[in-house]
């Protein structure tokens, strides 16, 4: 962080809690440049001595394709997954589980899922 606030001339002296609690909560799917991005960002983006947290971290979008258009190895792999899992009721572990018709580990699982996007709507009702 102080690289690029010497960089760009600016003094942070804060990061808020609130943003190092989103910081850490985040997949971070991606490798270190990932965050050396997100945080030249913030830096970028600082009017204080204090990062910000709003418009820093990525959003993670299902994949948006055009009609006809090829998906994404994401896509497919999402599609996939949400298949199995409604084919489960939603069953991540167990016999019946949507891990072991992967072929994966129920951890490996619920990373792909975060990686992805993957949540479980609510029933309506």
């Amino acid at each position: 962080m102080h690289t690029y606030a010497a960089k760009l001339g600016k003094r942070i002296e804060t990061i808020p809690q609130a943003v190092m609690d989103a910081w850490h909560a985040h997949p971070w799917p991606g490798n270190i440049r990932e965050l050396e991005h997100v945080i030249e960002r913030a830096v970028i983006l600082a009017h204080g001595a204090s990062l910000p947290l709003e418009d820093v971290l990525p959003t993670r979008r299902p994949a948006e394709t055009l009609p006809g258009a090829p998906l994404t190895l994401a896509a497919v792999e999402r599609q996939h997954i949400v298949r199995v899992l409604q084919a489960t009721h939603w069953t991540i572990e167990g016999p019946g589980g949507a891990a072991l018709q992967l072929g994966l580990h129920p951890s490996t699982l619920r990373s792909r899922m975060r990686q992805l996007g993957i949540t479980r709507l609510p029933p309506h009702g």
